[in-house]
Parts: structure tokens; C-alpha cells; sequence
């Protein structure tokens, strides 16, 4: 993948954090209540949020050709489909098993943090 890809794409999964984060205060607030899963919504929409950020900031390094960068990003762009994905299905459906795979995405997510504390300088 290249910078201006891993670029979009990441600006697109700021944008689909926004605007979930809105459908879930105002579009879905009903449902949420109802089930209980407001503060799940909020969960995953700020995860989603942080790590778009991040992701863009990551995908900034891919020109300069750091292996370590595209390992990020690809761990970051998996964390939040998995993890906030995940707590996204589990706030609407209420189907609490959900949940069971939502520490794989965290993984995903934490590994993105340890592939930048681990990155070799040039």
C-alpha cells in the first residue's frame, strides 16, 4: 500500500468516527438507552476516533519507506475494525458475546502502540 492509500483511508475512518459517534448520540440514542449500550457506543467511537488520528499520522512515515510504519498502520486499521467494529455490533444488537472478541482488536491496537515504541531509527 502506498502513502496516499494508507492516507485516505485513514482520513475516511476519521470521518466514519465522527459521524457514528453523532448517529449514536442522536440517530440511535433511543436503541442505545433501550439497551443499555450508550456508554459501549461512546467506547468504540473514541477508540475509533484516537487511532484514525494516529493512523494518518502513521501513514504520513510510508514514504520514507519504514517497514516499521506499514506494520502500524496495518495493526491500527485492524484494531479498529475488530475492536470498535465489534462494540459498534455489540451496542446495537445487545448480543453480549460480542464482547468475546473484542479484546482481539485491543490487541490489534496495542500492537500498533508497540510497532511505534519499537521502530528503528534511520
Amino acid at each position: 500500500m502506498n502513502a496516499i492509500t494508507a492516507y485516505r483511508i485513514s482520513a475516511g475512518l476519521g470521518f466514519l468516527a465522527v459521524a457514528l459517534g453523532a448517529f449514536g448520540a442522536h440517530g440511535l440514542k433511543d436503541i442505545l438507552q433501550r439497551n443499555g449500550t450508550t456508554e459501549i457506543w461512546e467506547t468504540a467511537a473514541l477508540y475509533h476516533l484516537v487511532h484514525a488520528a494516529v493512523s494518518l499520522m502513521v501513514a504520513g512515515q510510508f514514504p520514507e519507506g519504514k517497514p516499521w510504519a506499514h506494520r502500524a498502520w496495518w495493526l491500527f486499521f485492524a484494531g479498529i475494525l475488530v475492536f470498535s467494529g465489534s462494540l459498534y455490533a455489540l451496542a446495537l444488537s445487545n448480543v453480549r458475546v460480542l464482547g468475546a472478541i473484542t479484546p482481539l482488536g485491543g490487541l490489534g491496537l496495542l500492537g500498533g502502540w508497540l510497532a511505534l515504541v519499537f521502530r528503528r531509527a534511520r
